[in-house]
């Protein structure tokens, strides 16, 4: 009899807990079964594995085989698995050294030839195998993700055989030496491309600075879609560690990792059918959804109110805590959702309300109506409602204007950032009650002016929190250190909805 232990990792949300793979071969009529909460894909891994290891020109005991793939209550899915049961099954039928396997880790799906196809969820994996200081070997087009993680030993192989040559000392694999992906923040479209629009623009621009949530009402046509679009090209450059979180995000969802601009923000316009599940993810297994994928990056509901209210209100938790957690009777999932909310309205359902050039038919009803689809607990969330208005014929026939760039105004915001950052160690939307209290104070005078407004626009706490967070972001955007009036009068009016 003989027992070999093999090391892998599963797929747990964004974390890649190990995996041990225990091979046992014995006596008995050949079979071959595999234990430890193994689904579909892994249990038909055995008929994979067999074929591949017999086309590999090695024997295929036939003996019984009992693999167990333990935590035995922890779910596997997919073909990662692959790998690591064929050498396991070597290694226990002694055709390679079961000593040499200790510093390793694999993952990837078998091909019956002996191929190695890649896997999702590579780069979680990469990071958790650099803490256990091991080496990770994966099929090829896995290896540049998981290089990402540079603290990580990546060896990328073709095939089974490969990998055997390599435990056998008889042909060793080097390490993958691809050059490291600068973090890219070039986008082909840009800011200055929008028209006129100037209340429009210094909104986002506040927005961008602070990660303040930004909700546009305007007629049908009137930028609102062209000015979300590009506010990822003036949000500051991501961080390293934030670069990789969503990389992790983007590695184990259904789209896969992309190479080229996987530091770029990401920009998510799901469409106003879109359910529940498709903006916080879930499924019977926790896949991310649009406010994951959006993690870092910015997440665009346009026509708000035609949203389905229920579904609106599955926002309040990530919109407040920048995570959301998945519960399923067997297990959780949590997933990071620290997205910056953008959203698009129209004033009434024809779209045309207190335009000049429109003829608006709704009555006040129908109006109140369009309106209350959307909750207050989630306007309440939105720091900054602005009108987008039409444009003036003069500036919509413009040939030629002259508009700053993304990158001009990315400068001006990555500078306001920074200084949030070294004061509360986080962009101003995302400041404590504790920080506000201390990073907010007001003289008298502002501080009457601000009470006035409490009283007429009926605010709540958090509304007149999210007033002084958008004073606190216009005064850093100007360099001044104490919050002045006109920096309240300002953020006051970027409450629209409130009045």
């Amino acid at each position: 009899m003989s027992l070999a232990v093999v090391y892998s990792r599963a797929l747990a949300g964004i974390n890649a807990p190990l995996v041990t793979v225990e091979v046992h071969v014995a006596g008995g009529l050949p079979s071959m079964s595999i234990v430890g909460l193994p689904e579909l894909a892994v249990r038909e891994s055995k008929d994979r594995v067999r074929a591949a290891i017999l086309n590999a020109n090695f024997e295929f005991p036939p003996r019984r085989i009992t693999v167990n793939l333990a935590p035995a209550d922890l779910p596997k899915e997919g073909g990662r698995f692959d790998l690591a049961i064929a050498m396991g099954v070597l290694a226990a039928s002694d055709q390679i050294p079961v000593e040499a396997l200790a510093d390793y880790e694999f993952i990837g799906e078998l091909a019956l030839g002996g191929k190695l196809r890649r896997v999702r969820g590579c780069l979680p994996t990469a990071l958790q195998c650099a803490k256990a200081k091991r080496s990770l070997i994966v099929p090829p087009e896995n290896a540049a993700e998981a290089a990402l993680a540079k603290s990580c030993r990546v060896i990328p192989a073709k095939s089974l055989l490969q990998v055997c040559n390599h435990i056998n000392h008889l042909h060793t694999l080097p390490d993958y030496r691809g050059a490291s992906p600068a973090l890219n923040t070039h986008y082909d479209i840009d800011l200055s491309d929008v028209k006129g629009q100037a209340h429009a623009k210094r909104a986002l621009e506040l927005a961008a600075a602070g990660e303040h949530n930004l909700l546009m009402i305007g007629p049908p046509g009137t930028g609102k879609t062209m000015l979300a679009s590009r506010l990822p090209t003036i949000l500051p450059a991501m961080s390293e560690q934030e670069a990789l979180e969503t990389a992790a995000i983007m590695s184990i969802s259904d789209e896969g990792f992309c190479f080229e601009n996987w530091a770029q923000r990401r920009y998510r316009a799901p469409h106003h059918t879109a359910s529940a599940v498709a903006l916080v993810g879930g499924g019977a297994t926790p896949r991310p959804g649009e406010v994951s994928l959006a993690h870092n990056g910015v997440l665009f509901l346009d026509e708000l109110p035609e949203h389905n209210r229920s579904v609106l209100d599955v926002l309040r938790e990530p919109m407040e805590r920048g995570r959301i957690v998945i519960s399923r009777a067997a297990r959780q999932a949590e997933f990071p959702a620290r997205f910056q909310m953008i959203a698009a309205m129209n004033p009434c359902p024809c779209g045309f309300y207190g335009d000049p050039k429109g003829e608006c038919r709704c009555t006040p009803d129908q109006i109140s109506r369009y309106r209350n689809k959307v909750s207050g607990p989630v306007l309440d969330r939105i720091d900054m409602h602005i009108p987008v208005p039409r444009l003036p014929r003069d500036q919509l026939q413009q040939r030629e204007h002259h508009a700053e760039s993304s990158l001009v105004i990315r400068k001006r915001v990555a500078e306001c950032r920074q200084r949030q950052l070294n004061r509360n160690g986080v962009a101003n939307a995302r400041m404590t009650h504790k920080q506000i209290q201390q990073h907010c104070q007001l003289d008298d005078a502002t501080e009457n002016l601000l009470s006035t407004a409490i009283e007429k626009l009926g605010l709540s706490a958090r509304g007149y929190d999210r007033i002084l967070k958008v004073a606190r972001t216009i005064a850093d955007m100007e360099g001044i250190e104490q919050i002045q009036r006109a920096h309240i009068s300002e953020a006051i009016g970027y409450r629209t909805l409130d009045r």
